[in-house]
């Protein structure tokens, strides 16, 4: 990804200390005033931290990355290594890939083959988990999980990358579990908050890529610009992100409205008019199927049906993949 630069960018750090604060206050006067006022702005804090992280994976806001990453260290979720975060991220940024559960690390989709030869009961976990309310509800432990294990799998055959970026997770965790046992909230509520950040999360991610043919047409437009769009640093105008990963946060809605028409030509008019339009459709349905749509299945006809099918070794070595498997990511 290209490092552009827009000179002091004084609307994230302004954001970055509001969301310390935030969360500071959250574990203190709020959880004081009332417990689950205290669980709820430290969630909204625990949200916009990852959203700034993702900003910092994108070179924001200073030239130095080590500094950047500095700024976004403590690990207030707790559950994603922000390595591994900065890591699959950057991979999920070539466009080419994205949604192909085998070469994009972010995607939602399964290797059909892999889907078939699931268990029921786990099938039925992940179509559930297909659902806005399921995303949100058992999105954050499915994704965990999924993620947790192709991890593990990647440390057991030497990738000593990832290793590292757990080792580092574990200060980083550490120093947020001190300071909340610091803090009048309970350990418990804390545990509540960092999930209720990752369930919100999931809102985002629901439906920000989908399978179609030409990758230009994978990824959303939500025209959004209510809480959530600054919750999520406007990412909700995904397209606009993919096609210029170089642009900070508040920047995104402007290009948008320059170049509305020309983004929506690009992604085939994948747009949403709101967030709320997302919740009244999809809270209780499906958007996506969990195996690829473009993918061959057991049930196709002609093996090579599909426009992006995984080779045969792929498909045989498919049960010990980090990405073919999984189908899920933690954010």
């Amino acid at each position: 990804m290209a490092k552009q630069r827009y000179g002091f960018e004084w609307p994230t750090l302004v954001l970055l200390v509001a969301c310390y604060a935030l969360w500071g206050i959250g574990l203190t006067l709020g959880t004081g005033a009332w417990l689950p006022l205290g669980i709820v702005l430290v969630a909204l804090a625990g949200a916009q931290h990852s959203s700034l992280q993702h900003e910092i994976i994108h070179y924001h806001p200073f030239r130095d990355e080590r500094l950047n990453e500095l700024l976004v260290s403590p690990a207030l979720t707790l559950a994603i290594p922000y390595g591994r975060f900065r890591d699959t991220h950057r991979a999920h940024h070539t466009d080419e890939n994205l949604t192909d559960p085998y070469d994009d690390p972010e995607s939602n989709y399964m290797d059909p083959r892999v889907w078939y030869n699931l268990p029921g009961w786990v099938r039925s976990v992940l179509l559930l988990n297909n659902t806005l309310l399921g995303r949100m509800l058992i999105g954050p432990v499915v994704g965990q999980i999924a993620f947790m294990g192709s991890d593990w799998r990647a440390i057991r055959t030497g990738d000593r990358s990832v290793l590292v970026s757990w080792l580092l997770h574990i200060p980083a965790v550490l120093i947020v579990i001190w300071l909340v046992s610091l803090s009048p909230m309970p350990f418990w509520a804390y545990l509540v908050a960092a999930y209720a950040a990752l369930a919100i999360l999931k809102i985002r991610t629901f439906l920000e890529h989908r399978a179609f043919p030409d990758y230009k047409g994978r990824t959303v437009i939500v025209e959004d610009r209510g809480p959530l769009a600054l919750l999520f640093l406007n990412n909700n105008l995904h397209v606009v992100h993919h096609a210029h990963p170089g642009v900070p946060w508040y920047a995104l809605p402007g290009l948008f409205r320059e170049r509305r028409d020309a983004f929506l030509e690009r992604n085939y008019g994948y747009r949403y008019a709101s967030y709320g339009e997302v919740f009244s459709r999809y809270l209780l349905r499906r958007k996506d199927p969990v195996p690829h749509p473009l993918m061959p299945s057991p049930l196709d006809a002609a093996a090579g049906a599909g426009s992006m099918a995984a080779t045969d070794q792929e498909h045989d070595n498919a049960a010990g993949s980090d990405h073919g498997n999984r189908g899920i990511h933690p954010f």
